[in-house]
């Protein structure tokens, strides 16, 4: 059986997911940011279940302009089980005015050809 890692949660800048397919021992992670190990990712029981649960602090020294993706990997198999992305900073808005700008000019073409559509068929 593969192990799984699934997110449950961010909350106080941490990331936190919960495993499947583990089972009395806890899986070994570890995280990397742009290929650098970072450290205090932890792995413990749940408190109500028998659950694995990986918590990831999120250090505010990575934190920047543009996009940080962070990436959970198993430590004796090299696989990557999971990863979040977050995104933050002024370059960013632009970006994202930009593809909603695009996004509102496929809306209206698709709007055009489903209208011209009803026109044609009715």
């Amino acid at each position: 059986m593969t192990i799984t890692l699934t997110k449950t949660r961010m909350i106080a800048g941490v990331w936190e997911g919960i495993f499947a397919g583990v089972n009395d021992v806890p899986p070994q992670i570890v995280v990397t940011h742009q290929g650098e190990q970072v450290d205090g990712a932890l792995v413990k029981k749940a408190a109500q279940s028998d659950d694995w649960v990986a918590q990831v602090p999120i250090p505010a020294h990575l934190l920047s302009d543009g996009v940080q993706t962070f990436v959970i990997s198993a430590v004796e198999s090299g696989e990557t089980l999971n990863s979040f992305t977050l995104l933050a900073g002024e370059a960013l808005a632009e970006d994202i005015r930009e593809e909603m700008a695009l996004l509102r000019e496929e809306l209206d073409m698709l709007k055009s050809a489903f209208r011209r559509h009803c026109v044609e068929t009715a």
